[in-house]
């Protein structure tokens, strides 16, 4: 399948998803200088059932993807029973190999994952692809976030540069076009400043993704203490993006995403510059809302 085709799939398989309340109070600190947004997309820009990613869910379900094989005509191409299991047994010798050569917290590919899998007869990636998408949408169903459609408008309108930076598949900005109805360079996002996990096979909570951001701000003349980064996570979103000089904002509106990761000891100390609840609070944060 296409990208438009699998966009045009994504939209039919998503449903609405209302983010659960929080105890958080709202803190949108106003902060100078911000000229630039970058933004995290599961549990952020987009509520999540799982509030992350589904290849952080190890309770992904066999049944979803015996239907997604089943959907797409694959299911006579592979024995199904354990079929999750070996998915995520991939996964973490993929990891496991990353790891072997230098790699922190490593990212995979997918569609690669998917790809060795014991296949009888072994799909082309367009296959691959399609399946992918329709076990995603099934385990993992997303929505955007309340005010999401509505702040990217406002920024646009005030010639904001907006980035993302996010764990990430090569369905997740197909997801975000999809539900928010227009690519993503539509939306105001820049590309050149759009860094997604699955192409560096790198992920959070590293530095990786965020340095490889600020050298991208810095060929558009952005510091990194111009560019304010929003996520849900305090490790993977703030406490990393702070080591790579960023200034952060945590978004606390979604009780399924939240991660304030306590004992964790990589936030220890850690404190975003903002607290936000509502992603329109942004606008306030960024001194962009009206007087």
């Amino acid at each position: 399948m296409t990208d438009d085709q699998l966009v045009r799939l994504i939209a039919q398989l998503s449903r609405p998803l209302a983010p659960l309340p929080t105890d958080v109070e709202a803190a949108p600190t106003p902060l100078d200088g911000v000229r630039a947004l970058l933004l995290d997309v599961y549990g952020t820009l987009l509520a999540s059932a799982s509030g992350d990613i589904s290849l952080a869910d190890p309770l992904a379900r066999s049944d979803m993807a015996v239907d997604a094989l089943a959907v797409c005509g694959l299911h006579r191409c592979i024995d199904r029973d354990g079929l999750v299991e070996r998915l995520h047994d991939q996964i973490a010798a993929q990891h496991a190999r990353l790891r072997e050569q230098g790699v922190e917290f490593p990212e995979v590919d997918i569609v690669a994952v998917w790809r060795r899998l014991p296949w009888a007869e072994p799909p082309d990636d367009a296959a691959l692809r399609r399946v992918a998408v329709e076990y995603e949408c099934r385990v993992n169903p997303v929505w955007p976030m309340p005010e999401a459609a509505e702040l990217l408008a406002e920024l646009r309108r005030c010639g904001v540069a907006v980035g993302i930076v996010s764990n990430a598949q090569f369905y997740t900005p197909l997801a975000v076009e999809a539900l928010l109805g227009a690519p993503l360079g539509a939306l105001g996002f820049d590309p050149s400043l759009c860094v997604w996990s699955f192409e560096h096979l790198q992920a959070k909570p590293g530095r990786f993704l965020y340095d490889e951001a600020a050298g991208r701000l810095a060929a558009h003349g952005i510091a990194p203490g111009e560019a304010l980064m929003v996520g849900n996570d305090l490790r993977n979103d703030i406490a990393a993006a702070q080591a790579a000089g960023l200034r952060t904002a945590l978004f606390a509106g979604d009780g399924r995403s939240l991660r304030m990761r306590h004992g964790d000891p990589l936030v220890e100390g850690v404190r975003a510059d903002a607290v936000v609840t509502r992603l329109s609070q942004l606008l306030t944060v960024m001194r962009l809302a009206p007087r």
